[in-house]
């Protein structure tokens, strides 16, 4: 059964866009059917547009209490009967009653090699802590801090001489890579978790 899926964004977009170019192209056996935003200027919202994929903006400061904002997230997808919950840079975090919800059914991608260098600046604090290799992790969500199982990873190299804005370009190239896989790991119900560990089951058998 094709997947429905949800897209949070509160920036650019470009992992969005990498998805939809992906789908396009190779199949993911899912439907974009929802770009969810927190941010009314999010980029995003018009590479939905682009894509005649349905758009929503709420604004947490219109709900008096976080639980209110949650509440309508929750009926938003609920309404859309969305399978997976895709993070592609949306920079609002999600609440644990959301994680529960959804458990096992959101995912998200992290620009570096989890478990090190966790939280917003992962590249920023891997380039300047002068480690040789970093990378791109994309990870179901948990209760915790970027600290869910772990679906895919890819390494990055950093030279001796390159600049922290050239990394973090590797970096976003190959999130592009491996973002659109995990998707479609997912919804071709490929991946199977035993407690920490993520199996892609047939996992040579995929472009």
């Amino acid at each position: 059964m094709v997947k429905r899926i949800a897209v949070f964004a509160s920036g650019y977009g470009s992992n969005l866009q990498a998805i939809i170019d992906y789908n396009k192209n190779n199949g993911l056996n899912g439907e974009i059917a929802l770009v969810f935003s927190n941010n009314k200027n999010a980029y995003a919202l018009s590479r939905a547009n682009k894509n005649n994929i349905r758009s929503v903006i709420l604004d947490p400061s219109d709900y008096g209490t976080r639980e209110e904002f949650d509440k309508s997230i929750i009926e938003l997808l609920e309404g859309e009967r969305i399978d997976l919950v895709v993070l592609a840079g949306y920079m609002f975090l999600v609440s644990p009653e959301f994680v529960r919800k959804f458990k096992n059914r959101i995912l998200n991608i992290h620009p570096a090699l989890l478990p090190s260098f966790k939280g917003t600046h992962g590249i920023k604090d891997a380039y300047e802590y002068g480690v040789k290799v970093t990378g791109a992790t994309v990870h179901f969500v948990d209760e915790g801090l970027d600290s869910g199982p772990i679906i895919v990873q890819k390494a990055v190299d950093i030279s001796q001489d390159e600049s922290m804005e050239d990394l973090e370009e590797k970096i976003h190239r190959v999130e592009h890579e491996i973002y659109p896989l995990a998707v479609k790991y997912f919804c071709e119900d490929r991946l199977k978790i035993e407690g920490r560990k993520v199996k892609i089951l047939n996992k040579n058998n995929i472009k």
